[in-house]
């Protein structure tokens, strides 16, 4: 039976854990027509100073433009769920909540944000 560094058994260790104090910035902000980047930089700027005054690393930004109301139809959105998968992070930070999905589809929301702690 072979084990891990820390002497845990290998058949019984967890494929991953994620560091509490790490975070991945997840920003989809709407562009604007005058100042198309606006929204998302300010999106970043704050999402930064959050985890900084919590003490957190983040160790990626996700980016997704912002209008597609299916989360799973976002190639940002399915980065964050792979890293996730892989415990990369143990923090996601998300400026509005409608980022995940806007309010009309406030059910897709509360499904993406039910998932972590689901059985996987």
């Amino acid at each position: 039976m072979t084990s891990t560094p820390d002497g845990t058994p290998a058949d019984t260790a967890t494929a991953a854990r994620p560091d509490p104090g790490t975070a991945v910035l997840y920003v989809c902000a709407e562009r604007g027509t005058l100042t198309p980047q606006l929204g998302a930089e300010r999106a970043e700027t704050e999402g930064r100073a959050f985890a900084a005054a919590r003490g957190l690393t983040i160790t990626e930004v996700i980016t997704d433009p912002y209008g597609e109301p299916e989360p799973l139809h976002r190639e940002g959105w399915v980065r964050l769920r792979e890293l996730a998968e892989a415990g990369a992070f143990g923090t996601v930070i998300v400026r509005w909540p409608t980022a995940i999905a806007p309010n009309g589809a406030h059910e897709l929301r509360h499904r993406e944000i039910r998932w972590p702690a689901s059985p996987m």
